[in-house]
C-alpha cells in the first residue's frame, strides 16, 4: 500500500468524521436521557450500554426500553422495534448502489453503523459521486464517530443521569428534533421530495396514535409513494420533451 493511498483513506475518513460533528451534538443529550431513562428504570446499568453497543438504534432502544418497563412480552418488543427500523432498507437501497462494489466485510460493517444521521451525511457525499468510485473510508468514518458517540453519552447518562432526575423533561430532546431537520430539509432539492416529505409528516402527525408505532410505518410507505409517483411522472414528461425535440 503506497503512503498517497493511505493519505487518501485518511482523508476520507477524517472528512466523514467531520461532516458527522453535528450530528453528533445534536444526539449527545439523546443518549444521555436515553442512560437517564435506564438508569431509572427495570434494567441494569450494563443493560443499558450493553442495548447501545448491540443495537445502536436510539428510537428503537428508547421504545424497547418504554415497553420493557410496561411488561410487554418480547414478540412485541421484538416485533415493534423490527418496524420502526424497517426504514433502514430504504436507507440501504438508496446506497446499495455506492457500496454494491465493496467486499461483503465492508458491507456489514458498514450497515452495521448505518444510523438516520449516518445515511444523511453519506448520501449527501455518495450523490455527489457516480455509484462504484467511492471507497469506505468516508462512510465508516462517518458511522463510527457516531457509534462511539453514542456510547459515551450512554454512559454519561447511566452514570450521572441518577443525579439529575427530571432531566428528560426539561426538553434536551428537541436537539434530536432539530437534527432531523437539518437532514431532512437540505433533501427537499425537487418538488417529488418536497411533497413526499409533506406526506409522510401529516400522516405520522394523525396516525401517531396507531398500535406498535404502524402509523408511523404506514406514514413512510405513503410518502415513497407519493415520490414513486411524481418521479415516474416526472421521468416520462423528460422523455416526452425529448421525442419532441
Amino acid at each position: 500500500m503506497t503512503q498517497s493511498t493511505q493519505t487518501h483513506r485518511f482523508r476520507e475518513f477524517t472528512a466523514g468524521t467531520r461532516d458527522t460533528v453535528p450530528m453528533l451534538v445534536g444526539a449527545a443529550p439523546f443518549g444521555v436521557i436515553f442512560g437517564t431513562l435506564v438508569a431509572s428504570g427495570p434494567l441494569h446499568l450494563w443493560h443499558g450500554q450493553l442495548m447501545s453497543l448491540v443495537v445502536f438504534a436510539g428510537s428503537a432502544q428508547f421504545i424497547a426500553l418504554g415497553l420493557i418497563a410496561g411488561h410487554a412480552g418480547f414478540a412485541v418488543v421484538w416485533a415493534t422495534t423490527l418496524i420502526v427500523n424497517l426504514r433502514h432498507m430504504l436507507y440501504s437501497a438508496t446506497l446499495a448502489p455506492h457500496v454494491a462494489h465493496l467486499p461483503m466485510r465492508w458491507r456489514w460493517t458498514l450497515g452495521g453503523l448505518l444510523t438516520d444521521e449516518v445515511f444523511a451525511v453519506a448520501w449527501a457525499h455518495y450523490r455527489l459521486h457516480p455509484p462504484g468510485t467511492v471507497g469506505p473510508y468516508y462512510f465508516l468514518g462517518s458511522g463510527l464517530s457516531m457509534y462511539i458517540n453514542w456510547q459515551i453519552w450512554t454512559l454519561a447518562g447511566l452514570l450521572f443521569g441518577a443525579a439529575f432526575p427530571g432531566l428528560q423533561s426539561l426538553g434536551l430532546d428537541f436537539a434530536m428534533v432539530a437534527t432531523f431537520i437539518a437532514i431532512v430539509v437540505p433533501q427537499l432539492v425537487a418538488i417529488r421530495y418536497v411533497a413526499a416529505a409533506a406526506t409522510s409528516g401529516a400522516l405520522a402527525f394523525f396516525w401517531q396514535g396507531w398500535p406498535y408505532k404502524l402509523g408511523l410505518l404506514g406514514a413512510v410507505f405513503a410518502g415513497v409513494v407519493v415520490g414513486v409517483l411524481l418521479s415516474r411522472r416526472s421521468a416520462l414528461g423528460q422523455q416526452t420533451t425529448e421525442v419532441s425535440q
